[in-house]
């Protein structure tokens, strides 16, 4: 079936990790043994071979570079021009593996269409699909800067990441969105540009719905009610987003899956970390919206970690075929898992683009 995974960090992963995606994930692993200068080392599970082998088709891939103030705690760059030039540099990457045939572009609903056709009857080496993406926005140096990022192909933008960031509070911090917050908003909503909710913490998430009108998703978000971190959305914030007709992607980031896990301590095994609790979290949703229509699959897989805090079941994304199974265990009907695997995301931006 195909999958429609709605967060990868293809590019991070390419200049960040030196990690050649056209080699095979065993390969890249190889390649890395003996190396200690990042935790994931030599358990990556994300290739370009390994998505097609699972039918990861499409995806929503990144772009991301944090601007650090020099009192932060953070990694990232010491200027926001230093990291607009990182996303600059992870651009020309996906650039050349679109002229290399790995990867191509969708940037319209009739990119979405054609790409859809080439699927119905894949080749082993037919291009994924890709929809670009801005993690966090302390990259874009002015508005201006926005606009040339549309103009590059950019076609969804986080206002936050982790911390306190120049449009919008993220992941572990408390705070609204300012003045600059609001613009920022005002150009999205004016370039067509989709909303990423996924890492704002509670006020600034509030304060962004208040205000913004456009289309809005969630790529990589899992339920507070499993995990009681405000890196996971409450029950009124799904809501919220079930009303604004979203997608919220259930992500595989062990520590957004399971309560009290450890970072270098906890393992997938000792904590029963599974797919099968990616299932709760899709249910949960689908029990809130009462129907299959909001939730999909955006794993943030070798986002920074690799299988030491992924699904103990899960060797490579390729591993997501497993999904459908599980869903139909849990009595999901066919369309309805079609929904999750692929048809939400895609319904979405049909509905945006059109």
């Amino acid at each position: 079936m195909l999958i429609f995974d709605a967060h990868l960090d293809l590019s991070m992963n390419a200049l960040e990790w030196n990690r050649d995606l056209r080699w095979t994930v065993e390969d890249i692993r190889k390649s890395e043994k003996g190396m200690s200068d990042k935790p994931d080392r030599e358990k990556n599970t994300v290739s370009f071979d390994a998505m097609r082998k699972g039918q990861v088709g499409l995806c929503v891939a990144t772009q991301i570079a944090r601007y650090v103030k020099r009192d932060s705690k953070l990694p990232g760059w010491n200027s926001p021009e230093q990291a607009w030039a990182q996303t600059q540099g992870q651009l020309a990457w996906y650039k050349e593996m679109e002229r290399e045939g790995h990867l191509i572009s969708i940037c319209n609903s009739e990119d979405l269409k054609q790409h859809l056709d080439l699927w119905k009857d894949p080749k082993a080496d037919s291009p994924i699909g890709y929809i670009l993406s801005l993690e966090g926005a302390d990259s874009i140096v002015t508005l201006d800067h926005l606009e040339r990022a549309w103009e590059q192909g950019l076609r969804a933008i986080g206002p936050a990441h982790y911390g306190p960031g120049t449009y919008a509070h993220g992941t572990d911090s408390v705070g609204g969105i300012g003045r600059k917050g609001k613009e920022l908003l005002k150009k999205i909503a004016s370039l067509g540009l989709i909303l990423d909710a996924t890492h704002l913490c509670d006020q600034s998430f509030w304060e962004t719905m208040k205000v913004y009108e456009g289309p809005v998703w969630a790529s990589h978000n899992n339920c507070r009610k499993f995990v009681n971190h405000n890196r996971q959305f409450a029950d009124e914030q799904i809501k919220e987003l079930i009303d604004r007709k979203a997608v919220i992607g259930i992500a595989l980031d062990a520590w957004m899956m399971v309560p009290n896990w450890v970072r270098g301590v906890s393992t997938p095994q000792s904590m029963g970390v599974t797919l099968d609790l990616m299932i709760n979290n899709i249910d949960h949703i689908c029990q809130l919206a009462g129907n299959t229509e909001h939730v999909g699959i955006g794993t943030d897989l070798d986002g920074a970690f690799g299988k030491e805090q992924s699904p103990a079941d899960l060797d490579t994304i390729a591993d997501l075929q497993s999904i459908p199974e599980r869903l139909k265990k849990k009595g999901y009907a066919q369309s309805d898992i079609e929904n999750i695997m692929h048809n939400n995301f895609i319904s979405f931006l049909l509905r945006t683009w059109n």
